[in-house]
């Protein structure tokens, strides 16, 4: 979180009480019960004000299944929050930007274990693609290309 949205996120919890919390959504994160960076991912949308409720998961593939989730973009662990889905190590501001836009996607995915990604540690070359996942069907696409900085 920028220090600038974590500043506004304070005063408006000051100045209104409940307010902050009230607008973050539940996030819920099916995960592999023997996971940790699941825990790690789940942990920084926590810290960024969402309510997460973790499920430990024998069949993670029924989960997919159900949701749709093309297995060619499947991940560590999958989310719901306010009808889409993050599947795998999705950056927040990613999933920020997701419910902010609310555009017409299923989801939003990021395939396998990258290194540096959300829960898998920090590396300055991080390089990987966030894609996005239409609703109707439509081939993913890239939606955030995280590269090196």
């Amino acid at each position: 979180m920028k220090r600038r949205q974590f500043i506004c996120m304070a005063a408006s919890a000051v100045l209104l009480p409940g307010a902050a919390v009230a607008s973050m959504p539940k996030l819920v994160v099916h995960k592999d019960p023997y996971c940790g960076c699941c825990e790690a991912w789940a942990s920084a949308f926590a810290d960024a004000g969402f309510e997460v409720d973790l499920r430990n998961e024998n069949d993670m593939d029924a989960i997919r299944a159900r949701l749709k989730i093309p297995a060619s973009i499947q991940g560590c662990h999958t989310a719901t929050v306010n009808g889409y889905f993050l599947e795998g190590h999705v950056p927040l501001e990613a999933a920020q930007r997701l419910l902010a836009e609310k555009p017409a996607l299923a989801g939003l995915a990021v395939a396998g274990m990258p290194k540096g990604s959300l829960g898998m540690g920090t590396d300055p070359g991080a390089s990987y693609d966030v894609m996005a996942i239409p609703k109707d069907g439509g081939a993913p696409y890239v939606y955030i290309a995280v590269r090196p900085k």
